[in-house]
């Protein structure tokens, strides 16, 4: 195995050695480390420090100990947003660094790496203004003796637990929010793809960020991750990742029941009725399922086609998938990028066989790339699968790679019943030009989200999150803030109190 990395320019340069960040210092990198090989190239790229629960504990103290005896809490909302925003302004000035280390590390095409990085200063950004305009209420009718006062306060110490897939944007979903609000932060990012989120515990030494309000400790789920969901001087988790293991996530909160938040996995439909924009809607599903390699939780895995179009709107489908190139991140003309490891990659091609058992069509790919630039890496081939029912495990089960399940109805309330016939809740779009219609389907259909002829869409101000299977709370929007802030509601009884009991 390849011990350094080449860059296009022909030089060679050491892998990225990180320590942990405690307590506002970059420690020294351990003799425990975890190496990261890049799906896209095969070479080691990163290595983190695997840390101990010692190192965890002592995360959660510097944490705890920013939060109820440091300066930030404390801070106007007014200064709290600008130091947000000096976070912003140091994102951006880091750009292609960040987006070449999250293309690296996660194998995804540097171009949509470049749109992590810039959606996460928008994060940042209106966080801030959320900070400045942090407020409670008073109520003022209730009697001209009594006044209520309902106010907002920082929940405390929150752990940020983030996935693979999205390493800086969605942190950026979390941590703005949650300082912003006045809490204090331990992250624990995936595993393997931690470099953003350690380069961000950087930027904020450099911005000026107050020691021990983030906090960044990198390891195994299974052991320190654990500990940051059972400590009792965490507050609240903010958990985004798998649905079992958000379970585990859960079960291991219990013992302080403190609050979590929870986006987990999603098995979302694209919905094309027979009145749809279809070439607006072809490139929308193809957004849905291969933005990311597939590797979204939002991905639109389903394709639920109206049959009175189904067979010309596949056939236009699948001509533009065969176009679309696969390979290398750091390559600019690449559509798709790698899987994010090999036992990944055996699970994706289990599911296309679990296809091919059920009786379903394979109309294109369904291997693994392994030709020209592609044979240093994890690389799978767009693939798209017809005739798939929905008791298959293809149409009930979060696949997480490029792979669309194609299932044909035949009116809207078939497609809002196989829409919802799955555990998960998390994202749905509908395609069509009828308002009538696209209402009716965004009502009906059981989800955290609904888009209407977009998809994979958003903004800093709108919420996002799941029900049922796909989890609890929301994240972004008002809604983001609000999860890392508690109320409290204090009560004024004004002049002399009358007597209850006879004197």
């Amino acid at each position: 195995m390849a011990t350094v990395t080449e860059t296009e320019a022909g030089t060679m340069v050491a892998p990225r050695t990180y320590g942990l960040f405690i307590d506002g210092a970059e420690e020294v990198p351990a003799d425990d480390v975890i190496e990261r090989v890049a799906p896209g190239t095969g070479r080691v790229v990163a290595r983190y420090t695997n840390a101990t629960t010692g190192d965890m504990e002592r995360a959660i103290r510097a944490a705890r100990r920013a939060f109820d005896e440091g300066p930030w809490p404390h801070l106007t909302g007014m200064d709290r947003g600008r130091m947000i925003l000096r976070f912003a302004e140091g994102l951006k000035a880091n750009r292609d660094r960040l987006a070449e280390i999250e293309a690296e590390e996660v194998g995804k095409p540097i171009r949509m790496a470049r749109g992590d990085v810039d959606n996460s200063v928008g994060m940042f950004e209106f966080a801030a203004g959320l900070a400045m305009s942090m407020h409670g209420d008073i109520h003022t009718n209730l009697g001209d003796d009594f006044v209520g006062l309902v106010t907002r306060e920082p929940a405390g110490v929150a752990g940020l637990v983030t996935p693979w897939n999205f390493p800086l944007l969605l942190l950026a979903q979390k941590l703005p929010f949650a300082i912003g609000a006045g809490c204090t932060t331990v992250a624990k990012p995936a595993s393997v793809t931690a470099g953003t989120t350690l380069e961000v515990a950087r930027i904020a030494a450099e911005v000026g960020l107050p020691a021990g309000v983030y906090n960044v400790v990198t390891g195994g789920g299974g052991k320190v991750g654990r500990y940051l969901a059972e400590s009792h001087d965490v507050d609240m988790v903010s958990f985004t990742g798998s649905t079992d293991t958000g379970r585990q996530v859960i079960e291991a909160s219990k013992a302080n029941l403190k609050r979590v938040s929870m986006e987990l996995g999603g098995k979302s439909a694209n919905i094309v009725l027979d009145d749809a924009d279809l070439d607006d809607a072809i490139d929308g599903v193809m957004f849905g399922i291969f933005f990311n390699t597939g590797q979204c939780c939002v991905s639109g895995s389903r394709l639920l086609v109206q049959e009175s179009i189904a067979d010309a709107f596949l056939a236009r489908l699948v001509d533009r998938v065969r176009a679309l190139k696969v390979g290398p991140p750091l390559d600019e003309s690449n559509d798709l990028g790698a899987i994010i490891h090999e036992e990944h990659l055996g699970k994706i091609l289990e599911y296309v066989e679990v296809a091919r058992h059920d009786g379903s069509r394979i109309l294109t790919g369904g291997d693994r790339l392994t030709d020209g630039a592609c044979a240093d890496g994890i690389f799978m081939c767009p693939t798209v699968i017809d005739d798939v029912r929905p008791e298959s495990r293809v149409f009930q089960e979060e696949i997480f790679g490029p792979v669309l399940a194609v299932t044909r109805f035949n009116d809207v309330e078939e497609a809002i019943r196989l829409a919802n016939d799955v555990e998960y809740g998390l994202g749905n779009t509908v395609w069509t030009k009828n308002i009538d219609r696209a209402m009716r389907v965004a009502r009906a259909v059981r989800s955290g989200t609904c888009w209407v002829n977009t998809t994979i869409d958003g903004a800093p101000q709108l919420p996002g999150g799941g029900t049922r299977a796909s989890g609890f709370g929301r994240e972004m929007g008002q809604a983001g803030f609000d999860e890392f802030t508690e109320v409290k509601t204090i009560q004024i009884r004004l002049g002399k109190r009358k007597p209850y009991f006879a004197l």
